[in-house]
């Protein structure tokens, strides 16, 4: 996995995590020792515009949105699913290979969570969700916990942790334009 890699998601099936706290961005606290961040925005009102933000992110708007490449085994409503999220260039890329833990497609709230797999430069997990309120606003949210995992990515330390918050505001901007389309 890495440079000059294009990784397919099927092969990656049997690749275990690399973090041991599968599903905690579910838990009511982040699992201590990762950084850790949680991010709503009101992006849209009324249930049109929740069912546009919920389709959103079921199709990997957010993270293609954010700049990368998608390459999936199945759906991010069906946990199990392997994506391998690639980065950078077309030839000169980095992958990011994860796998869905879990996915809500019905009620108020949905969305899914997916956690790093073995190669990926960070360790942890992220979930995308969009909940309906009973005012009527369409609020998207994220929560994540992850280390730098890989040689590179410590040595990036900061510009690491900068390009998360980079791409946390490219999904939220993403998810934004397609409620409100």
């Amino acid at each position: 996995m890495g440079l000059l890699r294009a990784t397919d998601p099927a092969s990656l099936s049997a690749v275990p995590f690399s973090y041991p706290e599968v599903g905690a961005t579910g838990d009511a606290v982040l699992p201590a020792g990762y950084h850790a961040a949680e991010h709503r925005a009101v992006v849209g009102t009324g249930p049109a515009a929740f069912a546009r933000a919920t389709a959103a992110v079921f199709g990997w708007r957010a993270q293609r949105g954010a700049g990368l490449r998608v390459h999936a085994d199945g759906p991010a409503s069906s946990p199990g699913t392997v994506v391998v999220l690639t980065a950078g260039l077309p030839r000169l890329g980095y992958d990011l290979p994860c796998r869905v833990v879990w996915a809500r497609t019905e009620g108020a709230e949905r969305g899914f969570a997916y956690g790093t797999l073995a190669g990926h430069p960070e360790s942890g997990e992220e979930r995308f969700t969009v909940r309906l309120t009973d005012d009527g606003d369409v609020v998207y949210g994220i929560r994540v916990f992850f280390r730098l995992a890989s040689p590179a990515a410590r040595l990036a330390g900061p510009l690491s942790l900068a390009l998360q918050r980079l791409g946390t505001a490219r999904y939220v901007a993403t998810i934004r334009r397609a409620a409100r389309s």
